[in-house]
């Protein structure tokens, strides 16, 4: 039986590209007016690069902001690299884009979500909520999906 076609890795890959140029954009231009993002991703990601001391303290996933206080954004086809404060202390960071988890401008009332599902299988059409069994097997999925911004409005 033929491969059907995998709509949902291609709109993951199509947001996680407007993301990189939207930081493209960045790069060149600066944040324009209130334009700033918060960016949540896994810090176990294997090609992630923070301090040991981040990934400790957030064993699982990490909210970055960009907005006032970043330095040397750069931008690669594969990720983007940051340096932000912690503190006083700055840190480099590298998020490759398969780690981000979601993209929020709040400014605009702007998000995605990505979310990984390593249990459904691609010839099952049966979603992962209701996989009986629960097993592990199967391909790494990637759904996307609008973020509800309601989480990171200022009260």
């Amino acid at each position: 039986m033929s491969r059907g076609i995998d709509y949902g890795n291609l709109m993951h890959r199509a947001m996680r590209g407007l993301i990189q140029d939207v930081l493209t954009d960045v790069v060149t231009r600066g944040l324009p007016g209130e334009h700033h993002f918060f960016i949540t991703f896994d810090t176990q990601h294997p090609d992630v690069e923070i301090a040991d001391w981040l990934s400790d303290r957030y064993p699982g996933e990490m909210t970055v902001v960009l907005q006032h206080r970043y330095d040397d954004l750069e931008v690669t086809d594969d990720g983007f690299a940051v340096t932000l404060s912690f503190g006083e202390a700055p840190e480099r960071l590298y998020i490759p884009y398969d780690a981000i988890r979601t993209f929020v401008d709040p400014s605009v009332e702007f998000g995605l979500r990505f979310e990984s599902n390593e249990e459904h299988d691609e010839d099952d059409p049966t979603p992962p909520e209701d996989d009986p069994d629960g097993s592990d097997e199967g391909e790494q999925h990637h759904d996307a999906e609008v973020v509800r911004l309601d989480s990171f409005r200022k009260t």
